[in-house]
């Protein structure tokens, strides 16, 4: 897995399409490249203390280590964003919310209504 460390790919990919979750926003970005798929992770302070953001990125982390090698695309840039609410929630179901959001990410929205969409 390679990872994101610059604040322009980072701002890049939130630019693009986000599907939230519970306990985490995906953002992803087709780089258009044929480099493979780059994960960033990040955790605001408003999640909690040090040790609970570090839980958060490392929960976020080892879903990507064991569903995404086969599940992502190449050229794409990942960025999971994550919320309190992975401080709580049990590893599988945010399993399951990274597989939904990754299935809406490639289909193309995030599963939230535009006005313009009415």
């Amino acid at each position: 897995m390679e990872r994101l460390r610059q604040r322009a790919d980072f701002l890049a990919a939130a630019s693009g399409i986000k599907a939230p979750s519970a306990a985490f926003v995906l953002q992803a970005r087709n780089r258009r490249d044929q480099g493979p798929a780059r994960f960033g992770f990040t955790v605001t302070k408003r999640v909690g203390n040090a040790g609970e953001r570090n839980r958060v990125r490392r929960r976020l982390r080892e879903i990507v280590r064991l569903w995404a090698v086969t599940r992502v695309c190449a050229e794409h840039d990942y960025v999971l964003v994550g919320r309190r609410a992975a401080l709580n929630l049990p590893f599988e179901r945010m399993t399951q919310d990274f597989e939904g959001a990754l299935r809406r990410v490639h289909a193309g929205h995030s599963g939230k209504r535009n006005f313009n969409d009415r």
